[in-house]
């Protein structure tokens, strides 16, 4: 009798197996995912984008200087503090517009304003006004300034000098160089001294800074910073799993914690490693069926609520970084270009609390997608 038992128990349980594997692969056998037009960064984009940060990078007022007053000499105007990054409302806003003019002329050198843009980033990146950036750093309540969002920028921007093979290239890169030495070694000091990794959806969030700062020093070969960076990345995030991607985003965000912190470990683990991690990390990416729905904005006039365009356009850089060069994912790709058609209509014409940092944002997601 017990062996009739056990027989029939045997086959209880390979009949639910067999039946949960048909149920899985019926799943995946009627998959509809919606294929979305992919965008594109092309030379009348570009044209588009450009009028941005050309509009706001010598607009002074309104500005928001996050300054600490030491004393009554610190209360100087926003273009006496910083003369090379006092316009687009903030110090961080003003340096990745200045990226986003080099990214272009770099990818379009047939672009309209050329000539402008160049005096324009001439006249401000340079020797002069990057010796008095530098002050400011130096001041006592001022060692902090920017960490890490704003340094992360910083090194975009000489990154991305740093790979365009130009002679204007070449003269920006060498004025900015001592506000990126100086970067480089807060990164150096900043790094080791921090016990945790910030997590939350805007500016302080490690993983972004880590990121940025990495690209740098793979760019230019600076095996100090890169090594630091992925010690640290490892130290922070290597035990993490089950991140709560549907708690996202928060009601102001304009990063992803969880696919910034993906998109970061991608940069730093091998292949292999990376996918193990990624799949104890957000297992539901490998689903060809993941979806996630866009940040959606009511009111693009609201300085906080529009940062929910930057979450959807820096959620498509993420997902193309993980995508890129493993065939699984795929799939997220088609993800990316809906976050990505979703915020790009607006933001040109749009009020200056968008204007003046999104198409930033939107024209390095625009470089993430993938052939």
């Amino acid at each position: 009798m017990t062996k009739y038992y056990f027989i029939f128990i045997l086959f209880v349980v390979l009949l639910g197996c067999n039946n949960s594997e048909k149920i899985k692969n019926s799943t995946n056998d009627n998959i509809k995912v919606e294929i979305v037009e992919k965008p594109t960064l092309n030379l009348v984009q570009a044209n588009r984008l450009a009028q941005l940060p050309l509009h706001c990078m010598d607009t002074e007022y309104p500005n928001k200087l996050n300054q600490t007053i030491g004393s009554a000499s610190d209360l100087k105007t926003p273009k006496e503090l910083h003369p090379a990054f006092y316009g687009c409302f903030d110090w961080h806003s003003a340096v990745h517009g200045h990226w986003s003019l080099v990214s272009l002329l770099k990818q379009f050198p047939d672009i309209e304003n050329k000539a402008e843009i160049e005096q324009k980033l001439l006249q401000n990146i340079s020797k002069e006004n990057i010796e008095k950036e530098l002050m400011y750093f130096d001041g006592s309540y001022n060692k902090s300034f920017e960490r890490t969002y704003g340094w992360a920028w910083l090194l975009k921007l000489a990154e991305e000098l740093h790979t365009w093979d130009d002679k204007v290239a070449r003269e920006l890169e060498a004025n900015l160089q001592p506000l990126t030495d100086l970067i480089i070694n807060k990164y150096l000091e900043f790094l080791p001294k921090l016990n945790y990794p910030i997590r939350v959806g805007e500016h302080p969030n490690t993983a972004f800074g880590l990121s940025f700062a990495y690209d740098y020093a793979i760019a230019v070969e600076h095996s100090e910073l890169a090594t630091l960076i992925e010690n640290r990345a490892k130290d922070f995030y290597n035990d993490d799993k089950d991140c709560l991607l549907e708690w996202e985003p928060s009601g102001f965000d304009f990063l992803s914690p969880c696919l910034e912190e993906a998109a970061l470990m991608k940069r730093v683990l091998p292949i292999e490693d990376f996918k193990i991690w990624i799949n104890d990390f957000l297992p539901e990416l490998n689903d060809e069926a993941f979806e996630i729905s866009v940040g959606e904005v009511s009111d693009r006039t609201d300085g906080k609520l529009v940062h929910l365009d930057g979450v959807n356009f820096s959620r498509a850089w993420s997902l193309n970084f993980i995508a890129k060069d493993i065939v699984e994912y795929n799939h997220l790709k088609n993800i990316a270009n809906k976050h990505i058609n979703y915020s790009l209509p607006s933001i040109v014409g749009d009020s200056y609390e968008g204007g003046h940092w999104l198409g930033s944002f939107a024209i390095y997601a625009l470089n993430s997608i993938q052939e």
